[in-house]
């Protein structure tokens, strides 16, 4: 008889959940999995014949100079989206958090960027770059400094595209900043003042702590972005100059839909999937360290 009611109750619950598994397991579970197994095989993305050829696009992968390169590059674009992401979304709630006349429009303005389709907003900063009458060198001159050839120069290419991955990410990570600010106890404030800590000391004891896991959610989002950047870095520079910018998604397009080689993309794919879950475990093992719940 318990048998009985055990299994209704496990058919009622799946009857349930079953209308989330389903899109789950077709655009996300099966997904994963034909990437892994095309990434044994020589698939030419053209054809519908292919060969097993086991690890050999891994073997390929790991001897190619380019995807230690672009291996570099994520990670450096990767850490130049989020430290600034972080740091500037916090610094733009701390200075909104309390209301003035026209907040909201400023709030609306700093967080518009997120909504606005990135490929509109990469071809305007393609505009802010131009190295001869780009507004960007027009601010460096005002001030004195000599002009830039942003994305045209292997130097300078990464950090344009930092650039406006950051303008655009910055106003979501305020947004969610407020909130977490507001829901910080003022009776903690009070008590840290009374122990002689002054704005800089709350900040720091009081402030951080209490909104360390909108923090830890907040890099954990950034860093997912980043490594799935790709709308900003095909407009704006396309991998270059020189594979500057080519990120492992990048490399990822290169090799699938220019060179048609999709079994060593979808090796790449692996790797990403590999590397994503093994910086989230690192992130989710660290927060137990400092984030307070």
């Amino acid at each position: 008889m318990k048998k009985t009611v055990q299994i209704k109750r496990a058919g009622s619950v799946l009857l349930f959940v079953l209308p989330a598994l389903i899109p789950l397991f077709v655009f996300w579970i099966y997904p994963i999995f034909r990437s892994v197994w095309i990434s044994f095989t020589d698939w030419d993305f053209m054809t519908p014949t292919y060969h097993i050829v086991f690890f050999k696009n891994y073997i390929s992968l790991f001897k190619d100079s380019r995807f230690y390169n672009a291996l570099w590059n994520t990670l450096i674009f990767t850490i130049g989206t989020l430290v600034p992401t972080i740091v500037i979304g916090l610094g733009l709630a701390v200075l909104l958090q309390k209301p003035f006349i026209g907040s909201g429009i400023v709030k609306f303005i700093l967080f518009s960027p997120w909504i606005t389709p990135t490929v509109a907003i990469s071809i305007v900063w393609t505009w802010i770059f131009q190295p001869n009458d780009g507004l960007a060198n027009m601010v460096l001159s005002f001030f004195g400094l000599p002009a830039l050839k942003w994305i045209s120069s292997s130097q300078t290419a990464m950090l344009s595209v930092i650039i406006v991955t950051v303008w655009k990410s910055m106003g979501y990570a305020m947004i969610f900043y407020l909130s977490a600010l507001e829901k910080v106890p003022e009776e903690l404030y009070e008590a840290s003042a009374l122990d002689g800590a002054g704005k800089w000391g709350q900040f720091f004891a009081v402030t951080i702590p209490s909104i360390s896991p909108t923090t830890f959610f907040l890099m954990i989002i950034t860093m997912v972005n980043s490594l799935q950047a790709y709308d900003q870095i095909q407009i704006l520079t396309q991998g270059g100059p020189s594979g500057s910018t080519r990120t492992l998604l990048y490399m990822y397009y290169q090799l699938g839909f220019q060179e048609f080689k999709m079994g060593q993309a979808t090796a790449v794919a692996v790797v990403m999937i590999f590397i994503t879950v093994l910086l989230s475990l690192i992130q989710f093992y660290a927060s137990k360290k400092w984030v307070h719940y």
